[in-house]
């Protein structure tokens, strides 16, 4: 296939373009390099079924030749950089995904959008399912974000249901591992650095809030299940494997050898103190479940880090 990756120099994005290669595709990737790094793709730029298009996506698109499939991951995606970016996020979230779906319209091609488990915000329903709706405070700081990637899902059904557009949706719980930025404000990648640099770790809260966290050749497996399935509706794709923010720093400093002590800090506006997903459809459907546990990917992790700070 021929797969448009918006978002490809980012972390997920550049590791589904290596993954897209890998497995004999062809890869345009579109990238206004705004929180995604050109460090990211450099190695690729000179694979003949590779290029690079430096775009804003929420600008019109234009591709030249055929394309089988357009992955719109474009968009800032942790805290940081939504709540630097808030307007930017909701452009991408709003004009960036009709902008794609046009792109996968005109040329018959798939569209797969990455979404978040953003969506479900402060859930009242664990684990979460794809058929709960969510309690998402939509004025909140966080609301940029979390409203964007909703308005996107209902964009790219609407575009289903008129257009007959052949759709993916992906909900994508807690990533971790290369590529990370050192400074993307994401907890996984700010307890490492704070740990290699002998920091304070940073808890926010109390350290007793949860997420699941699935290691980067996990999820872009689950990526690529997802796209080659015939099925059109969301589809969480996480480590069922729920840890408190205090159990991911112990094992963090255990694995890097760290002395770093933990500071606590007030936990942020919003922020949801549990996330885990049901991963039952990602099962049945498109036999995917994650395969590295969090030991592992994150000592590889670290070991990446480690060659970056």
């Amino acid at each position: 296939m021929r797969v448009v990756v918006s978002g490809g120099a980012g972390f997920l994005g550049s590791s589904l373009c290596r993954a897209l290669l890998a497995r004999g595709d062809e890869v345009v990737c579109i990238d206004n390099l705004v929180t995604g790094v050109e460090e990211n793709i450099a190695e690729l730029l000179g694979d003949p079924r590779f290029s690079f298009i430096r775009h804003n996506v929420s600008e019109h698109v234009t591709v030249d030749g055929d394309v089988h499939a357009v992955m719109h991951l474009a968009s800032p995606a942790s805290v940081v950089d939504y709540l630097e970016l808030p307007i930017q996020t909701m452009k991408v979230g709003s004009l960036g995904t009709h902008n794609l779906l046009g792109l996968a319209k005109a040329k018959g091609a798939k569209f797969f959008l990455a979404s978040t488990s953003e969506i479900y915000g402060e859930p009242q329903v664990h684990p979460q399912v794809e058929t709960y709706w969510g309690n998402v405070n939509s004025v909140g700081p966080r609301g940029v974000y979390d409203e964007a990637k909703r308005f996107s899902e209902a964009m790219t059904m609407a575009y289903q249901r008129q257009h007959g557009l052949d759709t993916r949706i992906v909900r994508i719980f807690n990533v971790y591992g290369e590529r990370m930025r050192p400074n993307d404000g994401r907890v996984v990648s700010n307890f490492i650095v704070q740990a290699l640099l002998g920091k304070p770790i940073t808890m926010y809260g109390n350290g007793s809030q949860t997420r699941s966290f699935c290691y980067v050749a996990d999820e872009i497996r689950g990526f690529l299940a997802l796209l080659d399935s015939d099925y059109l509706g969301p589809v969480n794709i996480g480590n069922p494997s729920e840890f408190t923010m205090t159990e991911l720093a112990d094992l963090v400093l255990e694995l890097t050898g760290s002395a770093s002590t933990v500071i606590y800090e007030p936990l942020p506006v919003d922020d949801p103190t549990k996330r885990r997903p049901d991963i039952t459809l990602a099962k049945t459907l498109l036999g995917w479940e994650p395969e590295i546990e969090l030991r592992e990917g994150l000592a590889r992790t670290i070991a990446w880090f480690r060659t970056k700070i």
